[in-house]
């Protein structure tokens, strides 16, 4: 019911004005972001696949923040173009995955807020963090853009509220995690940091989440080697 719902906020939003958008969606705790890019400083915004990420982005935008956002390519073409243009024409700037590495950090020292989804499976050089008890194959890259600029990061999901309307709370929770000087413990000291708010955050919605996306299809190899040798 969920995803259906969604789905016809996402087609109808397209001819949505900014207004209308930012009277739908509520930004709680956002001073910090504010302020940030008021004093041309970068901002790295993590959400996931919770309540309504579109709507997120979109609110983001409507309320006057500068935002990029990092899309990832899809099988549908044509989708993948409506939304992309959608996303332009609401005020966020979209930003190709293969042109990330780059163009993340030049949005970051450009004093830009930065969204990307934290929560896709990765299916190469990915590091694994548990969710729900059980390893998940993450990317490193939003942890390296806030590694390597120094950025403030946030997270934030655009939560369903009850009732008939689509209107929305998007809360940014600064993220806490240890700096030790090792790029690699601190990307997973990110990382970590990452899921346990985006579990708290699940835990409050559970049917808001997009379960059907397959977070735990990349296996860690121990675990290929010992279901190779059950088979």
């Amino acid at each position: 019911m969920h995803l259906g719902r969604e789905a016809a906020v996402l087609f109808r939003m397209s001819g949505w004005s900014g207004e209308r958008i930012a009277d739908r969606i509520r930004l709680i705790d956002f001073d910090m972001v504010r302020d940030a890019t008021r004093r041309e400083e970068g901002v790295v915004v993590l959400t996931g696949h919770l309540g309504n990420w579109e709507m997120a982005g979109a609110g983001i935008a409507a309320h006057g923040l500068p935002l990029d956002v990092v899309g990832k390519g899809m099988t549908n073409r044509h989708f993948e173009r409506d939304l992309f243009a959608t996303r332009e024409r609401l005020g966020m700037r979209v930003i190709a995955m293969d042109d990330a590495p780059k163009a993340v950090l030049r949005s970051l020292r450009q004093g830009r807020v930065a969204a990307l989804l934290g929560d896709q499976n990765a299916h190469r050089h990915g590091v694994f963090v548990p969710f729900f008890g059980k390893l998940a194959a993450t990317a490193r890259g939003p942890a390296l853009f806030a590694i390597r600029t120094g950025c403030p990061v946030f997270v934030g999901f655009a939560v369903r509220e009850p009732g008939w309307r689509q209107r929305y709370v998007l809360v940014a929770r600064r993220l806490e995690y240890e700096i030790s000087g090792d790029l690699d413990e601190d990307v997973r000291s990110l990382l970590l940091a990452y899921h346990e708010a985006l579990e708290k955050a699940i835990r409050m919605a559970p049917d808001q989440y997009f379960w059907q996306h397959r977070r735990w299809k990349t296996r860690p190899v121990e675990e290929q080697g010992s279901r190779s040798q059950v088979t």
